[in-house]
């Protein structure tokens, strides 16, 4: 069992896909000792469909996954958390609510799967890639040394997690 278990948000814009995918892939390969959530700035009713087959697809559980507001995450009671990453430009550059407990953030930004117009083949490889990288980047993540890396070198890491292959932008600073 691990010392402790740390808390991790992703947050988009939407919330139906690329965080829906990080959410539910670091609660899969965490090994006890993540717990990740997700939201958005204004989530959309549902989760996109494809997300969950996507998922589905790969045996990652689907049970319990909704979309919901970031200000579930701001609110006295709601889990403190150790980590949150911006999966969409957007939610990166958005006015982002005040998180109890300074939390370590990053932008690891994603193209959206959701927003691909075309055949159905083009839909299903864009969420096919964005399960890719989000996976890629969350297997970097829990493999970093967290318990006994300063705060300095574990952003940097943080960010250049952020900058792996796949990253819609530049820059992997979060405002």
């Amino acid at each position: 069992m691990p010392d402790r278990v740390y808390n991790v948000l992703f947050l988009c814009t939407g919330n139906s896909a690329r965080s829906i995918l990080g959410e539910a892939i670091l609660n899969h390969v965490g090994q006890g000792r993540f717990q990740a959530y997700s939201a958005g700035s204004t989530p959309k009713e549902s989760v996109h469909p494809m997300t969950l087959e996507t998922l589905a697809k790969v045996g990652i559980p689907t049970d319990g996954l909704r979309s919901k507001a970031w200000d579930e995450f701001a609110a006295p009671d709601a889990p403190k958390m150790d980590f949150i990453f911006t999966v969409c430009d957007n939610a990166a550059g958005e006015v982002c609510p005040i998180w109890p407990g300074q939390p370590m953030t990053a932008h690891w930004g994603i193209e959206d799967p959701a927003a691909v117009d075309g055949p159905e083949f083009k839909q299903r490889a864009a969420f096919d890639d964005a399960m890719r990288y989000l996976r890629n980047r969350i297997g970097a993540f829990i493999n970093l040394p967290i318990a006994s890396i300063d705060r300095m070198a574990l952003n940097s890491k943080l960010e250049g997690i952020g900058a792996m292959d796949g990253t819609t932008t530049k820059s992997s600073k979060v405002a």
